[in-house]
């Protein structure tokens, strides 16, 4: 159920806790802020803080305001991304692992990075290395976005499973999520879009103590309203964040327009 609450303050829907920013630079800014003050609290509890970044242009304005965040101890973070293309180059600018070089870690003095390589020639060992490393180094915090068919990671709603025995598996992407990447530019036509990748399953994102959810744009109010006013269910694998104890959802005017229309 939705809390009544004045225009424009935090809301919740069942458990998720919604922040309505007006525009995307103010969306990146207040979920920077809050990163930023999670990171700098849980840095004062235990020695080092382990997170998990999305990479899509969802993303952009929440790293930009992060690298500027201040009195964050970064050599005491340790990095994860939650999805990478099977056999795309590396050096492709739609690296998923290369964007959150480029828009992050290059910028902090960051402490250790862990990338899921979707070239690997034996993607089982693969999937098992990374699997181990996030066994090894429990997720303190994830900060993730939502796509057009509410996936979460590469968690298409035909692959969503949110008693998913795995950590990581080997996904094929659906027409909406590959159709997503030419729509936000990545791609100039969906046959250049990967079929595959490798993806952080569902439990292994919500096992995590705190989630900041970061979802800006008109594109994205389809996949807002289906979020939070749909049932709970793997046809709308986003949906699984109003059942988490601690997830902020991050989203602009524009994302949340439909939702806020039909309230």
């Amino acid at each position: 159920m939705t809390s009544a609450t004045p225009a424009n303050q935090p809301f919740r829907v069942d458990q998720l806790l919604v922040n309505v920013a007006k525009d995307r630079p103010e969306l990146g800014q207040r979920a920077a802020r809050a990163v930023g003050d999670t990171i700098r609290r849980l840095s004062q509890q235990q020695a080092f803080v382990n997170i998990i970044f999305a990479s899509a242009p969802s993303q952009n304005e929440f790293l930009d305001a992060l690298v500027w965040e201040t009195d964050i101890d970064w050599q005491r973070v340790r990095a994860f991304h939650m999805d990478e293309y099977l056999g795309l180059s590396p050096d492709a600018p739609q690296n998923f692992g290369l964007y959150l070089k480029q828009r992050l870690f290059d910028k902090v003095p960051i402490g250790a990075v862990f990338y899921i390589n979707g070239n690997a020639p034996d993607l089982e060992t693969e999937r098992q290395r990374y699997s181990a490393l996030l066994e090894q180094y429990p997720t303190d915090v994830v900060c993730l976005g939502i796509g057009e068919n509410c996936h979460i990671a590469f968690n298409d709603p035909h692959v969503a499973n949110f008693n998913d025995p795995d950590l990581v598996k080997t996904v094929q992407l659906d027409h909406t999520s590959r159709m997503q990447q030419v729509h936000d530019g990545c791609f100039a036509s969906m046959e250049q879009v990967p079929e595959q990748a490798l993806t952080l399953t569902i439990p292994a994102l919500i096992r995590a103590p705190q989630l900041f959810c970061m979802v800006p744009g008109r594109h994205k109010a389809q996949a807002i309203y289906h979020t939070l006013v749909e049932a709970i269910s793997e046809k709308y694998p986003s949906t699984c964040l109003r059942l988490h104890p601690d997830t902020t959802l991050f989203i602009d005017q524009d994302s949340a327009e439909l939702y806020l229309k039909n309230r």
